[in-house]
């Protein structure tokens, strides 16, 4: 099965560029449908000006954000280097509390589709 989901600018990058492996969604009704072995189309936000292709590779479901950064190495994310604080921050920003709590998080782990 294949998905379509925006990615804003650094971090389609840094999927394209083989650095981030693993992508943080809330685990909502839309990313309950995906399966390992489906292939996820990214376009970039807010241009819409370029797309690619990955394959999930691994589904990992957390109660929270802070659960799975506990328990997936940050450079699997590309933010080797940070904090638990600063990765917090940067998903906060763009994920509200009360969507975690709803929802749930998931790790979608993938790779370059070939």
């Amino acid at each position: 099965m294949k998905h379509q989901m925006g990615l804003y600018g650094e971090y389609f990058q840094s999927i394209k560029e083989g650095r981030k492996k693993v992508e943080v969604r809330l685990y909502d009704e839309k990313r309950r449908e995906i399966q390992v072995g489906d292939i996820i189309e990214f376009v970039k936000v807010p241009e819409q000006d370029d797309n690619l292709r990955v394959e999930v590779t691994g589904l990992h479901p957390y109660e929270t954000f802070e659960a799975m950064y506990n328990d997936i190495p940050f450079e699997e994310f590309d933010c080797g280097g940070w904090t638990m604080e600063e990765m917090l921050d940067g998903t906060y920003s763009i994920y509200t509390k009360e969507q975690e709590k709803e929802w749930g998080v998931l790790a979608i782990r993938i790779k370059m589709d070939s």
